[in-house]
């Protein structure tokens, strides 16, 4: 499946509990990237604890949405899940919020405050994560533009990947999509016109998202 240049998602698989009104709500994270992944995901988790009152679940991967109540009142558990999903804006995931029965009636409002805290509130524990897609750039250089190039990647931000040696100098960057255009620009001006890209391989690097602030 296509992904989105750029997507947020957990930073790792994880869970949460937390306990409302003696009833546990067991929240459990799992990066996927197809849907055949997000289903054996929740089937595992839902064997784990085959034991509970309810394995709910929702799930994101590449837009395509699902969400279950497992029993619990129509649209107090599944929706909810997928809306917290979608307010922090999640992609490949999947999310199972196992609830144990404490003997407290929790009420269809109570319920779907429960299974929306208990997806926001375990997702900002375990870690947000930017997934930034890059595209390998190669470009020979002369050995006498190398340190004034080497500089203004310093500048930039922009690491070196790779240097092969040879009659000229091969340097291999990667770069977003967001930055490629005055970034290729600004090196074809250093270099006057004497340089030609090469576009390779793409790449993911994730960057932490502070959760304390609106996605």
């Amino acid at each position: 499946m296509m992904k989105k240049e750029n997507f947020l998602t957990i930073k790792e698989n994880g869970s949460h509990e937390i306990i409302i009104k003696k009833s546990r709500f067991i929240t459990s994270f799992v990066r996927v990237s197809t849907i055949d992944e997000a289903e054996k995901a929740i089937s595992t988790i839902s064997k784990k604890y085959r034991d509970a009152t309810h394995n709910t679940y929702a799930y994101i991967v590449d837009n395509h949405v699902k969400a279950s109540d497992n029993g619990e009142p129509a649209g107090t558990a599944g929706i909810p899940e997928l809306n917290a999903l979608q307010l922090l804006k999640l992609q490949n995931v999947i999310v199972v919020v196992t609830r144990y029965f404490g003997g407290i009636k929790l009420g269809a409002g109570g319920l779907i405050r429960a299974y929306s805290n208990s997806v926001t509130q375990a997702a900002k524990k375990i870690g947000i994560v930017e997934c930034i897609q890059q595209q390998e750039i190669s470009f020979n250089i002369a050995y006498t533009y190398f340190d004034k190039i080497n500089n203004y990647l310093s500048k930039k931000k922009i690491s070196i990947a790779k240097i092969d040696y040879g009659v000229d100098v091969c340097l291999h960057i990667f770069v977003s999509e967001k930055e490629q255009a005055e970034l290729l620009t600004n090196l074809t001006d250093q270099l006057a016109g004497q340089v030609q890209f090469i576009k390779g391989k793409t790449r993911y690097i994730e960057i932490p998202v502070n959760t304390n602030k609106e996605h």
